[in-house]
C-alpha cells in the first residue's frame, strides 16, 4: 500500500498515448488499487537509472552480472504492470549476449532501444506529482474505478482554449464570446507560454499572428514540441489574411485561421468542429 511519501501521478496524461497498456491491465483479472499501482509505477522509476546504466554498458561491450540483473529487474516489474513496451527487446537483447555470446548483436539491441527508452522514462517522469488525486481518499478505490471516475469527468468538463493576443480588447471580447462553452485562459504576453503549459493543458490554441517579440508563427514549433500538443488544434487570428500566410500557418501545423476583426459565429463554428475532431482521435 502506498504511503504518504510515495509519489503520485497524473493518470490522465499516462492515458493519453497509453504506452503503459494502463487500460488494458486495468480490464485484466488482476485486481489492484490506484494506489498501488502508482506504488508499482514508483518503483519502475527507482530503476530507471540502473537500465540506463546496464544499456550504456551493454552498448561500451562491458556489461556486468550486476547489469544483467538490473535489466532481469526490469522486465519483471514491467510484466507485472502488463506493459510489454521494451519487455521483448530486453529478452532479446540478454538472450544475444548470455545464450549466444554475441556481444555485437546485443549491441545492436542496445541501441535501438536507448533513446526510446529514455523518453519513455522521461514522459513517466513528466507525470509524477506529489499533488494526491481528490478521488483517491480511500485506498481501496481499484484502479479500474479510478479510471472510470477520470472518464466521467473527462466528458463532464468544459474544453479548455488557450488565447494568446498582445490585444486585452481582443483577449477580453474572446472571453465573453467563448467563457459560456468553454474554459477560457488568455495570455497576452506570448513569451510566458511555455510558462503557462506547465499549468494548463488546452483542447485548442487560438493565436494571434501578429505580435511584438514573438508571433504566432514562432509559437507554432513551440506548441507542438510538447508531445500532447501535436495534434492539439491551432486556429491563427489574422488581420493579415493573405494567402501567403495563411499557406505558411497551415505548413506549420496550424488547423484553422479566422481574420480579425472575428465574426462570432464562424468563430465558435470553427472552434467546435476542431474540439470536436481532436475529441474523435
Amino acid at each position: 500500500m502506498q504511503t504518504e511519501n510515495e509519489a503520485y501521478f497524473d493518470l490522465p496524461k499516462l492515458l493519453q498515448q497509453d504506452e503503459l497498456r494502463t487500460r488494458r491491465f486495468a480490464a485484466s483479472e488482476q485486481a489492484v488499487t490506484a494506489c498501488d499501482y502508482f506504488s508499482m509505477l514508483s518503483a519502475l522509476l527507482d530503476l530507471e537509472h540502473a537500465v540506463s546504466r546496464a544499456l550504456d554498458m551493454f552498448s561500451k561491450v562491458s556489461a556486468k552480472i550486476d547489469d544483467c540483473k538490473s535489466l532481469d529487474k526490469i522486465i519483471r516489474l514491467l510484466e507485472d504492470i502488463g506493459c510489454d513496451k521494451f519487455v521483448f527487446d530486453f529478452h532479446s537483447l540478454l538472450n544475444a549476449y548470455g545464450k549466444k555470446g554475441n556481444w555485437r548483436e546485443a549491441a545492436a539491441y542496445t541501441n535501438q532501444i536507448k533513446e526510446s527508452y529514455s523518453m519513455f522514462f522521461k514522459r513517466l517522469n513528466a507525470a509524477k506529482t506529489s499533488n494526491k488525486p481528490a478521488a483517491l481518499t480511500s485506498g481501496d478505490l481499484s484502479l479500474g474505478d479510478f479510471i472510470k471516475r477520470l472518464d466521467e469527468e473527462e466528458a463532464n468538463r468544459r474544453p479548455v482554449i488557450l488565447a494568446v493576443d498582445d490585444s486585452p480588447a481582443i483577449l477580453q471580447s474572446i472571453t465573453s464570446v467563448l467563457s459560456g462553452e468553454y474554459k477560457v485562459y488568455t495570455l497576452p504576453k506570448p513569451e510566458e507560454l511555455e510558462r503557462v503549459l506547465q499549468n494548463v493543458t488546452p483542447d485548442l490554441f487560438l493565436l494571434d499572428y501578429k505580435m511584438p517579440g514573438i508571433n504566432g508563427f514562432e509559437l507554432v514549433p513551440i506548441i507542438r514540441s510538447y508531445e500532447e500538443h501535436a495534434e492539439t488544434p491551432i486556429i491563427f487570428l489574422t488581420s493579415e489574411g493573405t494567402v501567403d500566410n495563411v499557406t505558411a500557418a497551415m505548413s506549420l501545423g496550424a488547423s484553422d485561421f479566422t481574420a480579425k476583426p472575428f465574426k462570432v459565429d464562424q468563430l465558435r463554428e470553427k472552434i467546435a468542429k476542431h474540439i470536436v475532431r481532436k475529441k474523435a482521435f
